[in-house]
């Protein structure tokens, strides 16, 4: 109990001291987007289920206006067999995102690639079982100038070398979001495979997302699976992004001191 507490006080205490923004973790089908230029992103997102809960966090840098490289990992409290809970995490997760293009209201779909890896490095039930990549493409529809209806499709390979065997698994996604009133947007996606989880099967997950500012978005989720050879219990999960502003969005938001005599 005292872990599952410091998990959900850690969440906490980043949500309240931190573009309009598509896909977010726990949102698994990811967008055709990137950070801007020379801008940084932190996502953090956090679910529980009868396995025990995590705590998940990832930093998107802008390193031109169509790349993006980000760092991963992941800690929490696993519930093995005795049923006693355990300390658990992982990390890096480590992956570079191109966008081809860009994703406009009304216009063709928007297509990004991403390619990462997670190394096996950490402690406890959090640590992948080898050593494996994955890549997938990204297609992004937006129908309305605030964004009304937003479909996002995701189709790509995990491969996964364990006990020296060679492992390629397929994973596809399709996820879709729409606005409700102002800032809140409802969404639903179903999944066949998770980039991060390999072994995860056919499964939904529906809740909602609210845009707090242009920088700022907070969502909350539950899912379970449907089918698989590991079916995913229930779980609930909840979620933050945070957007700085870029050093040309600083200066028009603070512009300089008149120096006038």
């Amino acid at each position: 109990m005292q872990k599952k507490t410091l998990v959900l006080a850690t969440f906490f205490l980043v949500a309240i001291s931190t573009t309009k923004l598509f896909a977010v973790r726990p949102f698994i089908t990811d967008d055709a987007a990137v950070a801007l230029y020379k801008q940084f992103q932190l996502e953090t997102w956090t679910y529980f289920d009868k396995f025990g809960g995590k705590h998940w966090f990832q930093v998107g840098y802008g390193l031109t206006r169509r790349l993006e490289l980000s760092f991963a990992g992941v800690y929490g409290y696993a519930l093995p067999d005795d049923e006693k809970s355990e300390f658990s995490f992982t990390m890096p997760l480590l992956e570079a995102k191109f966008l081809f293009r860009e994703s406009l209201p009304d216009k063709p779909p928007g297509i990004a690639m991403a390619l990462g890896t997670h190394l096996p490095t950490g402690k406890g039930e959090f640590v992948p079982a080898g050593r494996g990549a994955y890549t997938f493409l990204c297609a992004t529809q937006t129908f309305g100038e605030d964004e009304n209806i937003v479909f996002h499709g995701n189709v790509g390979l995990n491969y996964l070398y364990e006990d020296s065997e060679n492992n390629y698994i397929s994973y596809w996604g399709i996820g879709t979001q729409i606005k409700a009133y102002k800032g809140l947007h409802a969404v639903f996606e179903i999944i066949s495979g998770d980039p991060y989880d390999p072994k995860t099967g056919l499964a939904y997950q529906a809740g909602f997302r609210y845009f707090i500012s242009d920088n700022i978005q907070v969502d909350a989720e539950i899912g379970q699976g449907i089918s698989g050879d590991f079916q995913v219990p229930f779980w609930a999960g909840f979620g933050l992004r945070f957007a700085t502003l870029t050093p040309k969005r600083m200066a028009k938001k603070f512009p300089p001191m008149p120096t006038g005599r």
